[in-house]
């Protein structure tokens, strides 16, 4: 397991780092918002462990911005404050969790365990194809670990695809099992579809994985 650290104190750092290093951990340290920022970009964490004073980028703002980008990676949020008021802050900005300093390392640990194994689970209901991840559960989708927001329509029409990647879908599939309607063979209203949420998965990615089957169908595939 890898874990980001984004915490400004040097001995609270070495604190953390110390700790997981004994239980096998690997982590990563970074002493502010921007460096966390650009850590958190290269690489690939499981779990993130966020100071919110922090220098450049605060906490609260840091969160967020993982969260748009990867919203699978559970964040625990660190800080002295501990009122009402910090705490919602912090679940309003996506944290998973919230532990107020000073706190034993032992606590940490098994709140990161806790999570992760979570974690674990929901990522049973995540469908993925290349580099694309629709979750079931969170109606999220992302390429390349950016957030690709769909309507609803298109958002179901995905799931259809993605449940039976590599199987050539004909529009009569796709207008009972995602429309629940008698297909209309006057109709354009699935190609206009598929053509919105080509533009929205692919129009900017590679490879390309939304495919047309003349004369029958559609199909998710590399």
């Amino acid at each position: 397991m890898k874990i980001l650290l984004v915490e400004d104190e040097q001995a609270v750092a070495g604190f953390i780092k110390k700790g997981f290093k004994s239980e096998g951990f690997l982590l990563d340290i970074a002493y502010d918002g921007q460096t966390g920022h650009m850590s958190f970009l290269k690489g690939s964490y499981d779990v993130i462990i966020l100071d919110v004073n922090l220098p450049l980028i605060n906490g609260f703002e840091l969160c967020k911005l993982f969260k748009q980008q990867n919203n699978q990676i559970p964040v625990i949020m660190l800080t002295a404050f501990d009122s009402i008021d910090d705490k919602t802050s912090g679940f309003e900005a996506g944290a998973d969790d919230y532990l107020a300093k000073p706190f034993e390392f032992k606590e940490l640990l098994l709140r990161v365990k806790a999570l992760t194994r979570r974690n674990l689970n929901e990522d049973k209901k995540v469908l993925t194809l290349a580099d694309l991840e629709v979750n079931t559960t969170a109606k999220s989708v992302f390429r390349s670990g950016k957030r690709i927001d769909l309507t609803a329509r298109e958002y179901s029409l995905l799931e259809y695809l993605i449940l039976n990647k590599e199987r050539v879908i004909s529009r009569v599939d796709i207008a009972e099992k995602v429309w629940d309607l008698d297909f209309d063979t006057n109709t354009n209203v699935i190609d206009v579809y598929v053509n919105y949420l080509r533009k929205k998965i692919d129009k900017d990615f590679s490879p390309k994985l939304l495919h047309t089957v003349v004369g029958m169908g559609y199909v998710l595939r590399e």
